[in-house]
Order: C-alpha cells, then structure tokens, then sequence
C-alpha cells in the first residue's frame, strides 16, 4: 500500500506550471511553482514545519507547550498542522487587514485568533509584532516563534523550495521571482540557486508602503516609504533579518490595485486559482519585461491558495469600493449609470440653509442645486454651509438665495472623463449632465476618482 503517515509527509514537491497566457507577450519561458497543493495550501507549511522541529531539537518547546507568531495566515496555517501532528497549543496573531478567511481556517483547525490593528508602528504594544512577543513573555511553557528572524525559515527554502526548482528545470532557471515578505523564500532559495549558478537573478517582488526596495536600493531606512497598504503576505515595515539583500539582484514595486485585477486575471486566465501576492509577482514580471531574453526561463513561485481571498479580490463589491474595477467608464453617461435611478436632489432658493443641511443628512450627498422659476440658478456644498454656519448660527434661517454659489457647469451625456475632469476643481466640485428631456443629473469628484483610479 502507498500511504503517508501523517499529513506533513505530503508537505513539498509541489508542481511547476508552464503560463501560457499572462505572459505571452514576453520574450522567455514562464513557470509558476503552484505551492498551493501543499496541505495547508501555501508555501509557509514548509518553513513552519521547520521552525517547529528546529525548536523541539534546541528545547525551546516542550511537551504540552503553546506556539505564539505574528502571522498574515499562511504561516498560521502550517504552524497550526504541526501543532496538531506534535501535540502543542497554538495563538496566531494577525492584522486586522487580513482577510476574514484566514481567520476563519485558522479557528477551524484549532488555532486562538488575536487581531490587532495595522496603521501602527511596529514598536506600538498594539502591533501584531508586539503583541505576539507580549503574550509570548505571558503564557507559561510557550514559544514565539518569530518568523521574520528565525533562521529555520531560509533554512527550510534553502534545504527543500530551492532544489526542487533546480531539479525542476533541469537547472535551467535564469530568473527566480517572488513576493517578499519575512524573506525566508527570496533568501533561501536564492542562496541555493546562486550556489548552483552565480548567474540566476533573483527578483523580489515589493509593494508601495513598504521599505524593501529604497533599502536595497540605497542602504536607508526610509520611514517617509511607510504607510498603509492593501497587498497581503508582502512588504514590510521592518527589516526582517530573514531578508538577504546580498542575494537580491533587484526589487520591483507593484501597486495594491495592479496586483489584485492581476490576481483574478489569473484565475480566469491560466485557471489557476492562487492569491494576491501571486497577482502582485506576475504585475511585477510584466513590468519588468525588459529584463528576459528569449532563451529565459523565469520561475515565478505563487505562495497561496485564491480561497483565502474570497472575500477580498475575488469579490466585485470588495474591488469596486476600493476603485480597482474597470468599470469601462467612457463617458458622462456611464458615470451617471452608477446612481442614474436616483433623482436628483434639488432645493429651491427661498428655501432656508437648515433645508438644505437637512436634505445632505438625509441623502448623505455633499452639494444641491438651487433652483429659482424653474431654472437652475446655482449651488451650495457642505464645506461652504459648514463654514458659514460655525462663523454665524443665524445662517441656518437665512435663504439660499443669500448664500448659494453660481449654477454648476452643464454638460450633455455624451461628455467625455476627461471633459468633466477640466470642469471639476476646488472651487466647483461637481457638473450636472443634461441627459435631455429636463432630465438632470449629477456627477461629482467622488464619482470621477472612482472612474480614473
């Protein structure tokens, strides 16, 4: 009989898939290593599982124990099967920007959930960072694993990812590509394939709002690269010791809205179904398309599983609040589509201010046309009420006749975006389109961000 003993013998050989699609305008061969066929359906099963024995050799866990990291998940996940195998509790720490199913899977297989927020320092004692390392000093007999500094992270990419990749293509592979995070796949499979063939480039794939590139790029610490970002399982606010600059060739930066349209193109495209930081390594290859020479051959690694993301790329709603849909606006009729089955809210001139600030709470919009014999006559917008009201309370009781700016610009509905954009500034926030028949309708700067971004 063929059987495995346990579910971390399956943990490994996972396979490499020709793209055929994605990439095709690209001099060069294209491979993706697909580690989502490893159990806990990512590439972190491999370094947890490590980390895990490394530590019950050193005796840093003992029997009855409880594992505690920092994770965006994936990590979790492969801790939370070796808990499982070897007997030991598990907390997973997360950030509140990770998606709700890798909170969900983590609780289903044992592990306790902390979340924490993601807009705060790493060194605030509500970061996910410190946090874990608080309830690691806590917890009687337990562990923090600390992924970002363990050596056993590269380790396991160094002793496993690496030469299967190499066995893979017959050591053929001119360019490794992957997402960075910890930093424990780019280094460890990176030194094992620069060890083979000097010549390899390794490529880490960043993301905007993290300091991985200006720091390869020029030794500092830049904390102004900082800020938040919607990219999960890449980049960093630290510098992980996990991260081997020295075997870096070079980082690209991709965008949070460029690697979650690429993320379903995938899907929908190679059918395979992986999650955001893979959308963010093919972004990265595509802008990189000057770097591969027909005689290439690139293996991109995809870290995880598309059922993590459900909720997030994988989800219209998700991506059309954020601006990352293509709605394919053309046109002011196309933008006015997106509420035209509402109508437009109006005030009359004599009508008093406290009308019309009632009318903006009701409706939750920011500017109403005022109207006078039937005619639009001009505008008011919250800012500008706001401003009156808190400098004179009498305000309230004076008619919009008294306050109201000039009539909004009127465009017909076959103005272009870009017509509307040079209608729209700081002093007029808004256009109405004609869409005939004295029918009116609005469109504002909300409605042309969601547009162009």
């Amino acid at each position: 009989m063929k059987y495995y003993n346990n579910i971390l013998e399956t943990i490994g050989n996972t396979p490499l898939v020709k793209l055929n699609r994605l990439t095709k305008s690209l001099k060069g061969t294209f491979l993706a290593k697909v580690e989502t066929t490893n159990p806990g359906n990512s590439v972190k099963d491999r370094m947890a599982l490590k980390m895990v024995k490394d530590a019950e050799a050193q005796g840093l866990i003992k029997p009855g124990g409880t594992i505690i990291e920092g994770t965006s998940g994936n990590t979790g996940m492969g801790l939370a099967l070796a808990c499982i195998e070897y007997g030991y509790k598990l907390i997973c720490v997360l950030s509140d920007k990770q998606s709700k199913e890798k909170m969900d899977i983590l609780r289903a297989v044992g592990a306790e959930v902390v979340v924490c927020p993601t807009n705060v320092d790493p060194d605030d004692p509500r970061s996910y960072y410190s946090v874990s390392k608080r309830l690691a000093v806590e917890t009687p007999n337990s562990w923090y694993v600390n992924q970002y500094d363990n050596p056993s992270n590269a380790i396991a990419h160094y002793e496993q990812t690496g030469p299967e990749i190499w066995d893979q293509t017959d050591g053929k592979i001119t360019h490794f590509v992957v997402g960075v995070g910890t930093g424990g796949t780019i280094s460890g499979v990176g030194k094992y394939l620069k060890e083979q063939n000097p010549d390899v480039k390794i490529l880490g794939i960043d993301t905007y709002g993290s300091v991985f590139k200006k720091y390869h790029e020029t030794g500092i610490f830049d904390e102004n690269e900082i800020y938040s970002y919607i990219t999960e399982g890449i980049g960093e606010d630290i510098l992980p010791k996990n991260v081997d600059f020295s075997i870096i060739d070079h980082f690209e930066k991709v965008t949070d809205k460029d690697a979650a349209v690429m993320t379903r193109r995938i899907a929908r495209e190679e059918g395979i179904f992986v999650g955001n930081s893979a959308g963010s390594a093919i972004s990265g290859i595509l802008q990189m398309e000057d770097m591969f020479t027909e005689d290439d051959i690139v293996v991109v690694l995809f870290h995880d599983h598309g059922s993590r993301y459900v909720g997030k790329m994988f989800n219209d709603d998700w991506m059309r609040e954020r601006g990352f849909l293509d709605e394919g606006f053309k046109n002011a009729a196309d933008l006015v589509g997106q509420h035209g089955d509402k109508k437009l809210v109006m005030c009359g001139s004599e009508e008093l201010v406290s009308h019309a600030v009632a009318k903006m709470k009701e409706y939750n919009i920011s500017q109403i046309p005022v109207t006078k014999d039937g005619v639009i006559a001009g505008f008011v917008d919250d800012s500008h009420l706001y401003q009156a009201i808190i400098e004179n309370a009498a305000t309230m009781d004076f008619p919009l006749s008294q306050v109201m700016h000039a009539p909004l610009p009127v465009l017909h509905a076959n103005a272009t975006i870009e017509e509307i954009s040079k209608n729209v500034n700081k002093q007029v926030p808004a256009v109405l389109i004609d869409m005939g028949e004295g029918v009116h309708h609005i469109v504002t700067r909300h409605d042309l961000i969601n547009a162009i971004a």
